[in-house]
């Protein structure tokens, strides 16, 4: 099949040039998608274009990952309504260092067919301003660049749009001319906003090299209701575990709404034809049993995180169903009741024999009363560390606090608290 029909069963066709899908289909073609280093890790906002060059490698075609290490000194108007603020050099760097082992966790770098990466200070801070304006500059007019949505967009703004910005899509450009020259790209792809870009290089090459290229792009993803993919109450969710926690990672997928749920199974997982189908109908059939949900939770965690990570994110999410804490780490522990309330407790007073769980649960406000507390103890509502207390006696010491910092308490199914030990 060419990869041009497999992308456009997926949805994720929005526009390209003329003739790209017989160019596809000519044999194994070079083709480019550019990332921005604005930060150490790619967010899932960015998931969609790194699965596409994944997609493109397993077709048969040579990915290349473009770094804007020299574009990211600049920044792109594309979709901003105001000038962010400028990167330095080093932070730049420190960022693409992270991006790099992102992408590697997705495409294949080995071999000399492989994927590559680049980065475009190679090119870019290498070049003069003079040189860059007659070489490339005098290619463009300013009517052409005026016309860009990108540019558009922001000149009916009441920020504008500084000479710094405006000069992204000659950069863009001038980006696409040196990996044809280079590397024998022929095909630059990118998500639906990035058309004018894509398309102005295009033209460049045209006219410098009276070759053919093309351009090819997804749609911008976004939520059934219309919001912006991968932004959540708590900010962006990121592909890095320590900037969002595998648990946190797979809780955002298990959690997106029924009516996107098909359209992420298409764009973000390698699930066929009839295995997304077959979702689909379980979803219409019994859309309480969230068998789509878990699926496309499970493969995105795992490919993004391994399969160890997606074992405990699994385990993690039942515990909030009342599955067994077990030998789950503190930091575990904290992560997945994050939103729950917590109340300290002084160390002092698990010393010895420990603290009661009637005294704790009132310490905790689940019971307002030391006879509440036993009231729930009898009747079953009482759990430590999601395990029943049945004995009004008990007493709990350090040692039953996760890394000896945090104890889960339970009153009935949902009602949860968090007690973490305050140092004497």
């Amino acid at each position: 099949m060419n990869i041009y029909h497999e992308l456009e069963w997926r949805g994720l066709v929005y526009d390209g040039s003329e003739g790209v899908i017989d160019h596809l289909a000519s044999g194994p073609v070079t083709l480019y998608i550019g990332f921005d280093p604005t930060a150490k890790s790619l967010h899932v906002g960015s998931l969609l274009q790194v699965m596409t060059l994944a997609r493109m490698q397993r077709f048969g075609h040579r990915p290349i990952g473009l770094v804007g290490g020299g574009t990211g000194l600049i920044g792109d108007p594309s979709g901003k309504t105001v000038e962010r603020q400028l990167l330095t050099e080093e932070k730049v760097e420190e960022n693409l260092a992270g991006l790099k082992e992102q992408l590697s966790r997705y495409l294949d770098f080995s071999g000399d067919s492989g994927a590559q990466m680049v980065n475009n200070a190679d090119w870019l801070c290498d070049i003069s301003l003079i040189d860059f304006l007659r070489e490339i500059g005098k290619h463009f007019t300013v009517n052409y660049m005026m016309a860009k949505d990108s540019v558009k967009g922001r000149l009916g703004s009441e920020a504008g749009l500084s000479f710094t910005e405006f000069s992204y899509l000659l950069l863009q450009s001038y980006d696409f001319l040196v990996l044809h020259d280079r590397l024998g790209c022929t095909l630059q792809m990118g998500a639906s906003d990035q058309w004018g870009n894509i398309t102005a290089g295009t033209e460049l090459i045209r006219k410098l090299r009276r070759s053919k290229a093309y351009g090819l792009v997804t749609p911008l993803v976004t939520t059934s209701a219309g919001v912006k993919f991968g932004k959540t109450e708590a900010g962006a969710v990121w592909l890095d575990a320590e900037m969002t926690s595998p648990y946190q990672f797979y809780q955002f997928w298990l959690n997106v709404a029924d009516a996107d749920v098909i359209r992420y199974l298409k764009y973000f997982t390698w699930l066929d034809r009839e295995e997304i189908a077959g979702l689909e109908t379980q979803l219409a059939d019994a859309p309480q049993a969230r068998d789509a949900h878990r699926r496309l939770a499970r493969e995105i965690t795992r490919m993004n995180h391994g399969e160890t990570a997606l074992a405990l994110a699994e385990k993690s999410s039942e515990v909030l169903f009342g599955g067994e804490i077990g030998d789950l780490a503190a930091a575990d522990v904290l992560d997945i009741f994050g939103d729950v309330p917590s109340t300290g407790v002084a160390s002092d007073l698990l010393s010895g024999d420990g603290a009661s769980v009637i005294d704790l649960f009132v310490a905790s406000g689940l019971a307002p009363s030391k006879g509440q507390a036993r009231r729930l103890v009898r009747d079953g509502g009482a759990y430590v560390n999601n395990v029943r207390v049945g004995d009004e006696q008990a007493k709990f010491t350090r040692e039953a606090f996760k890394g000896g910092q945090v104890l889960v308490l339970r009153k009935g199914r949902k009602s949860y608290h968090l007690l973490q030990v305050e140092e004497a």
